[in-house]
Order: C-alpha cells, then sequence, then structure tokens
C-alpha cells in the first residue's frame, strides 16, 4: 500500500505540502496535478482515521432518525446526504426505531465515533438526550421537529405546520364541511401539536367549535391510520377527514377500501405529503405537499456552514419552509 512519503517521492514535493492538499488545504496548481497524478499512479488512500485522529476532523456527519422505512425521512436525508458527499463528507445513519432511550443511545455512539455534526428527527420530548453533544459543541441540526427543552441551542429545518393544516381545512370548510375529523401523530410531538393548532384556528376563525372527539392521534404508522380512520367513520357526522402523515394516509384509505366508502360521494379527504399515493388512488387525492428535498438541502446548507465556523458557536439557525396544496379529486362540495 502506497504511503504518503511514496506520493512524496513520486513528485519531489515535501510531505507537508501533500498532507496540507489531502487535508482540503490549497496549494499551487502545478502542486495539485503533480500529487493527483502520483496518487493515481500509485493507487494511494489516505487513511481517514489517522487524518482524523491528526485533524480533529472525521468528515462523517451521523444522522438519527426514527425510522429507516419511513419515505419521508428517507427522501429527505437523501437529498441531504448528495449536499454533503459534494463537500467531501460521508453519512452515517441511526435508526432509533422510534425509542427515546435508544435515540439517546445513538447520539453518544456517533460522538464516540467522532462525527463532525449530527442531524437529528427527533422522537424524545426532552432535550436532555442531545445534551452531550451540545456539552461537546458539536453542531446539531433538527428536521421537521423541534424540541422545546431544545430552542435556542440546536438549529432546525422546519416547516409551517400551522399554516399547512390550516391550509388543509381552510379547503373543507370552502367546500361546506364542518363535521372534519384529523388524524395526527403522538399528541407530545412538535409537529402534531403544529398541525393540531392549525386546524383549531382555522375552526374558530370560521365560527366552528372544535371538538375533541374528531382529532385522533396515533404513531405515524400504517396501522395507526387504519385505526384511526376507523374511529372517525364510527362518528357518523364526520363528512370529511384531514391525515397528516403519509403513512397514516396510506393506512387510512385501507380502512375506507375495506368498509367500501367512496372517496369524495360518502365522505371527503385530504392527505398529506405529495407522494406516489396521490397518483395512485382514484381519485386522485388532494394532499398538502413538504418541500422534502429543500429541508434536506437546507440542513445541509447549516450544517456546512456550522463547520466551515469551525464549531456550533453563534445562534442557531431555524428555517421554516412553506407547503403547498396540491389539489386532486378527492374533496365534494356539501349542498
Amino acid at each position: 500500500m502506497a504511503t504518503i512519503k511514496d506520493v512524496a517521492r513520486e513528485t519531489g514535493l515535501g510531505i507537508a505540502t501533500i498532507s496540507k492538499y489531502i487535508n482540503g488545504g490549497n496549494v499551487r496548481k502545478k502542486n495539485k496535478i503533480a500529487i493527483d497524478e502520483a496518487i493515481e499512479k500509485l493507487g494511494f488512500t489516505a487513511n481517514a482515521f489517522a487524518r482524523g485522529l491528526k485533524t480533529g476532523k472525521s468528515h462523517t456527519i451521523g444522522v438519527v432518525i426514527p425510522e429507516l422505512g419511513n419515505i419521508f425521512v428517507t427522501t429527505i436525508i437523501s437529498a441531504m446526504a448528495d449536499v454533503l458527499r459534494g463537500k467531501g463528507y460521508g453519512v452515517i445513519v441511526c435508526d432509533c426505531r422510534t425509542d427515546e432511550a435508544l435515540e439517546g443511545d445513538m447520539i453518544k455512539f456517533l460522538l464516540e465515533k467522532r462525527v463532525d455534526g449530527i442531524v437529528n428527527m427527533p422522537v424524545s420530548r426532552s432535550g436532555e438526550y442531545m445534551q452531550p453533544a451540545i456539552e461537546s459543541n458539536t453542531p446539531v441540526v433538527l428536521l421537521d421537529r423541534m424540541v422545546n427543552d431544545l430552542m435556542g441551542h440546536v438549529s432546525a429545518v422546519l416547516v409551517d405546520n400551522v399554516s399547512a393544516s390550516s391550509s388543509a381545512v381552510e379547503l373543507l370548510l370552502d367546500a361546506g364541511h364542518k363535521d372534519i375529523g384529523i388524524i395526527l401523530g403522538p399528541q407530545e410531538i412538535f409537529t402534531s401539536q403544529q398541525r393540531l393548532l392549525g386546524y383549531n384556528q382555522v375552526l374558530i376563525q370560521n365560527a366552528i367549535q372544535p371538538k375533541d372527539s374528531y382529532a385522533i392521534f396515533s404513531d405515524y404508522s400504517v396501522q395507526g391510520g387504519y385505526e384511526s380512520m376507523k374511529h372517525l367513520l364510527d362518528k357518523k357526522e364526520v363528512t370529511a377527514v384531514f391525515s397528516t402523515n403519509y403513512e397514516m394516509t396510506l393506512g387510512a384509505i385501507i380502512a375506507l377500501n375495506e368498509q367500501g366508502i367512496q372517496i369524495p360521494e360518502e365522505i371527503s379527504f385530504v392527505g398529506f405529503d405529495n407522494m406516489q399515493i396521490s397518483q395512485v388512488v382514484q381519485p386522485k387525492l388532494t394532499v398538502v405537499s413538504q418541500p422534502l428535498e429543500e429541508i434536506g438541502k437546507h440542513a445541509a446548507a447549516i450544517l456546512l456552514s456550522k463547520l466551515l465556523e469551525g464549531s456550533n458557536s453563534g445562534s442557531p439557525r431555524v428555517v421554516t419552509l412553506s407547503t403547498e396544496i396540491v389539489e386532486g379529486k378527492s374533496i365534494l362540495a356539501r349542498k
């Protein structure tokens, strides 16, 4: 295996110059060309671990997500990883199985691996799990959800969930619906709270008192959406449903199909996340579309800027992105 000394002999350059170039420093163009040619000829591969020990940088980003099987999460992470890879960073993805204790263990594991930064879609309700990263001055970016205890301590990329929910319910109200059910994620999760707030606000603005029995908290799963939809169908007065998550929307549609209930003739429906389901389901669903790739790209940009600063210094950066309604044919106006 070729060493840096072999590259030095091949090029006639000093080890310090070659080391500087390998570690991302600037060298003269002619030296860069000579080093690149020698590396290719000799098959030299830099020892990333040794380089990390020397520089204190591993050029690796740790990611902790709730579930690997969640298409919403993986779409965001893929977009983020593309940007980071283009800047020379690798990504370690850890699935915490929506378990708060495991989430904390994964953060500690990544810090032990000397990652340069952490991206996290949190499941924990308390910010205590992230304290080791904060205390070690490791840049952190949260995705999609904020943890109240972490506000002012970490950066985040969110969407305007209040506005997203309000817009969806407004469509149903404009179509003459008043008895509108909503399927939400876990009650303690930031996004669930924000989407419920938007739902309640727009109902009250239209002189409709929200009914607690119409708001069903679930677990961001297909089964959860299925059970929630069945629960709402038991309330014969509900004429429209807003499902606030992709997997739960799948489950809700399965429940409707199972009972032979037609959309929109028998119930109007608005889903969340503009993925394949809006095209596959007939009639085409009206959905709230989140800018998934933009979330990933913004997370990468914030993290890279923090890494360029050399630490988690400075004020945390919180980016809030807008959603849009992609209209289908799943809403029927009531007379």
